[in-house]
């Protein structure tokens, strides 16, 4: 498995989002969510992308982490080897809704609800989830910050950020920030600057929805499609090994639910696609 840079950290250059999961209405069984998670770990994946939000109901936070706690407890492999990376500050309304909490104090309980639910001491890499348009950002990346110093996280990160908003939690957490989570795909290409000023400042960029826009209709979708089939590849590989060659900070984290998809989105740290196929996907 091709390995990519987080903080301190190399881990596989594809991870897994486990969001799907604990989607109410779509989830799979906990023993399907076990197995793909099981498969996620026996491919080589390294990095499991989580957070406390990611739950069928507003009542029950941190699902998604206890699935992935589970996972690991059962594996056969060494879990120390795996970043698992949650994520507090966007939590869950009556109705199946969702909203922002940014105050550091929301956050640090958020911190230690998710420690509970992953059953450890420190959190790998905790990102918070979204900004919050009540709370100043520099008061949120204060709690970070805090949470780092305290021993509860390990490594920090931001999601759904802009790039002045990068700027600023760098400027406050320094090296304790190493990455950024924003949503990128071949239909969603607005995070491009995001991405430049990852490589700027050093931070893995983790693509959230990598997949999206290539199983819709129209000549985004043949492309990939075709390039696939000349390869022998699905397309799902061929748009994830698209998204490695945008940067070396890139580290696509696909969502998956079911064993067989995770296995192959695996494959795609080893496909290289050529300049000619490069230049074709845009």
């Amino acid at each position: 498995m091709q390995t990519r840079t987080i903080g301190s950290r190399q881990v596989s250059a594809i991870g897994l989002g486990a969001m799907p999961m604990s989607v109410a209405g779509h989830m799979p069984d906990e023993a399907q969510s076990i197995r793909t998670l099981l498969a996620a770990l026996d491919a080589g994946l390294t990095l499991i992308d989580t957070a406390d939000a990611y739950t069928p109901a507003h009542d029950d936070p941190g699902h998604n982490e206890r699935l992935v706690a589970r996972a690991l407890s059962l594996w056969s492999g060494d879990a120390g080897e795996v970043l698992v990376a949650t994520k507090g500050g966007h939590v869950r309304t009556p109705g199946g809704g969702w909203d922002v909490d940014g105050r550091p104090d929301h956050l640090k309980r958020a911190c230690d609800r998710s420690l509970k639910a992953l059953g450890i001491e420190s959190i790998g890499l905790y990102q918070h989830h979204r900004p919050d348009p009540k709370v100043p950002y520099e008061e949120t990346m204060g709690a970070l910050k805090d949470l780092h110093d305290a021993g509860k996280i390990r490594m920090a990160g931001v999601s759904n950020a802009d790039p002045g908003q990068i700027r600023l939690a760098h400027a406050i957490l320094g090296e304790r920030l190493v990455s950024v989570q924003n949503q990128y795909s071949p239909r969603f290409r607005s995070s491009e600057p995001e991405i430049d000023v990852c490589a700027e400042l050093g931070l893995a960029f983790l693509p959230w929805s990598p997949l999206g826009g290539i199983g819709r209709t129209g000549e985004l979708r043949a492309a990939f499609a075709e390039i696939a089939e000349a390869r022998g590849v699905s397309p799902q590989q061929v748009c994830l090994a698209w998204e490695l060659a945008r940067s070396p900070v890139v580290i696509p984290i696909p969502g998956s639910s079911r064993p067989e998809s995770i296995r192959d989105s695996a494959a795609a740290a080893s496909l290289e696609l050529t300049a000619e196929e490069l230049a074709r996907l845009g």
